[in-house]
Order: C-alpha cells, then structure tokens, then sequence
C-alpha cells in the first residue's frame, strides 16, 4: 500500500485555501490586496459619462430613438 506524501507545492496549496476562507469569513467577501486604489481626481471619460447618465430624467434618453 503506498501513502502519498504531502510536499511543499500541497502545504503551500492548503495554507492560501485556508487564508482565503478565513478572510472570506471575516469580510463576508472576497478581498483584492493587489488592486491599485483610483483616485477620484484624476481624470477619467468613462467614469464621468456613467455620472452624467446616472443623474439624468429617463425622458433624456429617448429623445435621439424616433418611436
């Protein structure tokens, strides 16, 4: 009968799994360390045509379609 031996590359596998599930447990969610935090100053098209449609009236949006 042949045991199977537990290497490095399977300890390493298990310690993040447990790190992530008991992170996971304390937020409720997931959490991105590696993710750069974006600062609101700089400027960003995309960003800013999201804001303007988000606080227009629903009757702005019709107005180019022809019903």
């Amino acid at each position: 009968m042949k045991t199977k031996r537990i290497t490095e590359r399977d300890y390493v596998k298990a310690s993040r799994r447990g790190s992530r599930e008991a992170e996971i447990e304390n937020h409720n969610r997931p959490i991105c360390f590696s993710r750069i935090h974006k600062s609101k100053k700089v400027y960003d098209r995309k960003r800013r045509k999201a804001d303007d449609k988000r606080h227009l009236p629903s009757s702005f949006y019709r107005v180019g379609r022809i019903w």
